[in-house]
């Protein structure tokens, strides 16, 4: 452990973002080689064959009929369903996962407990409700093989840890409430999100295509891309060894867009594990591989020439891709361009804005 004479000491309790830093070096330096993960919630009915009981429904009415589906709790894209000829598409992506509560007292208040699912350090906590839809939330930066995940715990009714805390696997960052949008005491739950951070500049993404104060800095909802969170803990108890980097690039590609190439990417710098070619290869541009919600899961080193962002794959589709992608491209059957949403995304993760 690090040795500090006493006016360090006192720098150091005068600086929380030292102590933050400090607290992440040491995450990292002992980190277990496995990846310990448990459930948020006293509600662990994921794993006992009754969805029903652990994800939150949503209200829904469609085509006249008024239905309760446990699956808009789970995610992907599993809301707001729409006709399209034969077929009927839910268009609306929901990055996590809503956990019912276990626990309610006589009010109908949840009383869970939220939990970290995993080691790491509070990096950002969001006191006020009414400073973004998630209401009241925490973050906890995972260092999981020397790289960094990020969990989101969301509508919280009270939180309990701060930045800089650092946090064991089952560590209490808070109580489950019903904060933010679109919920009611009814209808209370966890949103859980796992994701990877998108940029260290988000400010500068922020002002050039948002609208409104970021009261969140890079830790906004809008910076941090999602994954399957649901899955990964299922497959996760059928192999206690499976690494996170190895499920996020295991995902299925939706669309390829390639870049091109410049001397400095901080997103593959940060994700190495996601660059599946020589990094020091002097190709002229990067592929990057989406998921359909548009989670990068893999960058490759490409011979072709672009001079801009271009869609060069998408999954042959009938449907329209722009139902498919949250609309990030739009096209149908073995062609696609990005919209203007895509066009974000990438400037996003290439930091292509005046920061």
């Amino acid at each position: 452990m690090p040795k500090f004479l006493a006016s360090e000491k006192r720098s150091l309790a005068a600086d929380p973002a030292m102590l933050r830093h400090l607290a992440l070096a040491l995450f990292f330096t002992l980190q277990a080689p496995a990846l310990d993960l448990q459930l948020p919630t006293e509600n662990h009915h994921l794993f006992s064959g009754k969805p029903d009981k652990f994800y939150m429904y949503v209200d829904r009415i469609f085509e006249g009929e008024v239905t309760k589906p446990w699956e808009g709790g789970s995610f992907g894209f599993v809301r707001t369903p729409i006709r399209l000829g034969q077929d009927v598409v839910l268009t609306k992506f929901h990055e996590g996962i809503d956990i019912q509560p276990a626990k309610r007292d006589k009010a109908g208040n949840p009383l869970d407990l939220v939990l970290s699912v995993s080691d790491g350090v509070v990096v950002h906590a969001s006191p006020i409700a009414g400073r973004s839809n998630y209401g009241r939330y925490v973050v906890v930066e995972h260092p999981l093989d020397g790289h960094a995940f990020y969990s989101v715990y969301a509508h919280l009714a009270e939180i309990t840890a701060k930045p800089g805390d650092p946090v064991k696997t089952g560590s209490v960052l808070g109580r489950m409430g019903y904060t933010g949008a679109g919920i009611n005491r009814v209808r209370a739950h966890l949103h859980l999100e796992l994701c990877v951070l998108m940029s260290r500049h988000f400010g500068g993404w922020h002002r050039a295509f948002s609208g409104g104060t970021n009261f969140h800095g890079n830790f906004n909802g809008m910076n941090l891309a999602g994954m399957d969170v649901a899955k990964l803990f299922l497959d996760h108890r059928e192999n206690p060894e499976l690494r996170i980097q190895d499920f996020v690039t295991s995902t299925p590609a939706y669309f390829k867009v390639t870049i091109p190439r410049t001397a400095e990417w901080d997103f593959a710098k940060r994700h190495p594990w996601m660059v599946k070619s020589d990094p020091s290869s002097n190709s002229p541009s990067w592929e990057i591989s989406f998921s359909a919600t548009g989670l990068p899961v893999a960058i490759t080193a490409s011979t072709r020439e672009v001079a801009q962002a271009t869609v060069t794959a998408v999954r042959n589709s009938r449907i329209a891709h722009r139902h498919l992608t949250r609309g990030l491209i739009d096209g149908n059957g073995p062609s696609a361009t990005l919209t203007r949403s895509g066009q974000q995304l990438v400037a996003l993760i290439t930091d292509d804005f005046a920061k």
